[in-house]
Protein backbone atom coordinates (compact mmCIF):
# COMPACT_ATOMS: atom_id res chain seq x y z
CA UNK A 1 0.00 0.00 0.00
CA UNK A 2 0.94 3.79 -1.12
CA UNK A 3 -0.51 6.79 0.67
CA UNK A 4 0.41 9.80 -1.02
CA UNK A 5 -0.41 13.27 1.36
CA UNK A 6 -0.85 15.86 -1.19
CA UNK A 7 -1.55 19.67 -0.45
CA UNK A 8 -0.12 23.08 -0.93
CA UNK A 9 3.27 23.44 1.12
CA UNK A 10 2.93 24.10 4.65
CA UNK A 11 -0.75 22.33 5.30
CA UNK A 12 1.39 19.30 7.37
CA UNK A 13 2.18 16.81 4.78
CA UNK A 14 5.52 15.76 6.33
CA UNK A 15 4.80 16.30 9.82
CA UNK A 16 1.64 14.00 9.71
CA UNK A 17 3.00 11.76 7.27
CA UNK A 18 5.59 10.64 9.81
CA UNK A 19 3.07 10.17 12.59
CA UNK A 20 1.13 7.65 10.22
CA UNK A 21 4.20 6.08 9.06
CA UNK A 22 5.61 5.04 12.25
CA UNK A 23 1.99 4.14 13.58
CA UNK A 24 1.46 1.71 10.35
CA UNK A 25 5.21 0.70 10.55
CA UNK A 26 5.87 1.63 6.61
CA UNK A 27 8.41 3.59 5.51
CA UNK A 28 7.67 7.49 5.07
CA UNK A 29 9.12 9.12 2.00
CA UNK A 30 9.47 13.12 2.17
CA UNK A 31 9.35 13.55 -1.75
CA UNK A 32 11.70 17.03 -2.19
CA UNK A 33 14.31 14.80 0.90
CA UNK A 34 13.99 12.10 -1.94
CA UNK A 35 14.95 14.15 -4.66
CA UNK A 36 17.98 16.14 -2.56
CA UNK A 37 19.34 12.93 -1.32
CA UNK A 38 19.53 11.38 -5.23
CA UNK A 39 20.92 14.54 -6.71
CA UNK A 40 23.17 15.76 -3.63
CA UNK A 41 21.54 19.21 -4.01
CA UNK A 42 19.09 20.99 -1.84
CA UNK A 43 15.91 22.05 -3.83
CA UNK A 44 16.67 25.86 -3.34
CA UNK A 45 20.08 25.39 -5.30
CA UNK A 46 18.17 22.93 -7.63
CA UNK A 47 15.52 26.15 -8.90
CA UNK A 48 18.03 29.00 -8.42
CA UNK A 49 20.69 26.63 -10.86
CA UNK A 50 18.32 24.82 -13.13
CA UNK A 51 14.52 26.33 -12.38
CA UNK A 52 11.28 24.72 -11.80
CA UNK A 53 11.11 23.02 -15.08
CA UNK A 54 14.28 20.64 -14.59
CA UNK A 55 12.91 20.32 -10.94
CA UNK A 56 9.45 18.92 -12.18
CA UNK A 57 11.54 16.47 -14.60
CA UNK A 58 13.14 15.34 -11.48
CA UNK A 59 10.16 15.33 -9.42
CA UNK A 60 8.25 12.80 -11.83
CA UNK A 61 11.66 10.49 -12.16
CA UNK A 62 11.77 10.17 -8.34
CA UNK A 63 8.15 9.17 -8.34
CA UNK A 64 8.47 6.48 -10.85
CA UNK A 65 11.19 5.09 -8.10
CA UNK A 66 8.69 5.48 -5.51
CA UNK A 67 5.85 3.54 -7.39
CA UNK A 68 8.02 0.39 -7.50
CA UNK A 69 8.25 0.24 -3.48
CA UNK A 70 5.40 -0.99 -1.31
CA UNK A 71 4.11 -0.11 2.16
CA UNK A 72 4.99 3.98 2.24
CA UNK A 73 3.59 7.21 3.28
CA UNK A 74 4.39 9.82 0.98
CA UNK A 75 4.71 13.36 1.85
CA UNK A 76 4.34 15.17 -1.88
CA UNK A 77 5.51 18.56 -2.78
CA UNK A 78 2.95 21.18 -3.02
CA UNK A 79 3.02 21.20 -6.71
CA UNK A 80 3.72 17.89 -7.48
CA UNK A 81 -0.19 17.06 -8.63
CA UNK A 82 -0.13 19.41 -10.61
CA UNK A 83 2.47 18.35 -13.16
CA UNK A 84 3.10 15.73 -15.96
CA UNK A 85 0.49 12.68 -15.16
CA UNK A 86 1.17 12.89 -11.44
CA UNK A 87 -1.81 12.93 -10.02
CA UNK A 88 -3.28 10.53 -12.05
CA UNK A 89 -0.63 7.89 -11.69
CA UNK A 90 -0.90 8.74 -7.95
CA UNK A 91 -4.44 7.57 -7.79
CA UNK A 92 -3.88 4.35 -9.45
CA UNK A 93 -0.82 3.21 -7.38
CA UNK A 94 -1.76 4.29 -3.80
CA UNK A 95 -4.38 6.40 -1.99
CA UNK A 96 -4.50 10.33 -2.02
CA UNK A 97 -4.85 12.07 1.20
CA UNK A 98 -5.72 16.24 0.11
CA UNK A 99 -5.08 17.78 3.32
CA UNK A 100 -6.68 20.95 3.29
CA UNK A 101 -6.22 24.62 4.90
CA UNK A 102 -7.49 27.93 4.02
CA UNK A 103 -4.94 30.49 2.50
CA UNK A 104 -4.78 32.71 5.49
CA UNK A 105 -3.74 29.81 7.46
CA UNK A 106 -1.10 29.08 5.22
CA UNK A 107 0.09 32.57 4.77
CA UNK A 108 0.63 32.39 8.82
CA UNK A 109 2.58 29.05 8.82
CA UNK A 110 4.44 29.67 5.48
CA UNK A 111 5.74 33.18 7.06
CA UNK A 112 7.67 31.93 9.75
CA UNK A 113 9.53 29.30 7.07
CA UNK A 114 9.65 30.96 3.51
CA UNK A 115 13.72 31.20 3.65
CA UNK A 116 13.80 27.25 3.35
CA UNK A 117 10.70 27.86 0.35
CA UNK A 118 12.08 28.57 -3.70
CA UNK A 119 8.61 29.57 -4.67
CA UNK A 120 8.26 32.18 -1.94
CA UNK A 121 11.42 33.14 -0.15
CA UNK A 122 11.76 36.37 -1.95
CA UNK A 123 7.91 37.64 -1.45
CA UNK A 124 6.59 39.53 0.65
CA UNK A 125 4.09 39.52 3.64
CA UNK A 126 1.65 40.54 1.08
CA UNK A 127 2.74 39.39 -2.02
CA UNK A 128 3.12 35.74 -0.16
CA UNK A 129 -0.91 36.37 0.88
CA UNK A 130 -1.31 37.02 -2.59
CA UNK A 131 0.84 33.99 -4.50
CA UNK A 132 -0.75 31.67 -2.00
CA UNK A 133 -4.50 32.48 -3.20
CA UNK A 134 -3.74 32.29 -6.53
CA UNK A 135 -1.77 29.02 -6.43
CA UNK A 136 -4.22 27.39 -4.20
CA UNK A 137 -6.89 28.39 -6.54
CA UNK A 138 -5.01 27.10 -9.43
CA UNK A 139 -3.87 24.16 -7.73
CA UNK A 140 -7.51 22.78 -5.85
CA UNK A 141 -8.63 21.32 -9.53
CA UNK A 142 -5.92 18.81 -9.16
CA UNK A 143 -5.56 18.43 -5.15
CA UNK A 144 -9.90 18.31 -5.31
CA UNK A 145 -9.32 14.29 -7.35
CA UNK A 146 -7.91 12.85 -4.26
CA UNK A 147 -9.80 9.75 -2.92
CA UNK A 148 -10.13 11.64 0.12
CA UNK A 149 -10.03 15.33 2.00
CA UNK A 150 -9.28 16.40 4.95
CA UNK A 151 -9.14 19.82 7.38
CA UNK A 152 -5.14 19.88 7.44
CA UNK A 153 -5.91 22.69 10.48
CA UNK A 154 -6.31 20.43 13.30
CA UNK A 155 -5.56 16.62 11.86
CA UNK A 156 -4.23 13.87 13.64
CA UNK A 157 -2.67 10.81 12.45
CA UNK A 158 -6.27 8.32 14.12
CA UNK A 159 -8.39 11.14 11.81
CA UNK A 160 -6.00 9.06 8.64
CA UNK A 161 -6.35 5.90 10.16
CA UNK A 162 -9.58 5.84 10.50
CA UNK A 163 -10.39 7.22 6.88
CA UNK A 164 -8.28 4.26 5.57
CA UNK A 165 -9.23 1.32 7.47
Amino acid sequence: MRIFLIGFMGCGKTTLGKKLAKHLNFNFIDLDRFIENKTVKNINVIFDEKGEQYFRDLEKESLNEIYKMDNLVIATGGGTPCFSDNMQTMLEKGICIYLKMKAEDLAERLGKEKNNRPLICHLTKNELNDFISEKLMEREKFYKKAHYILSAKNISKSDVIKLIS
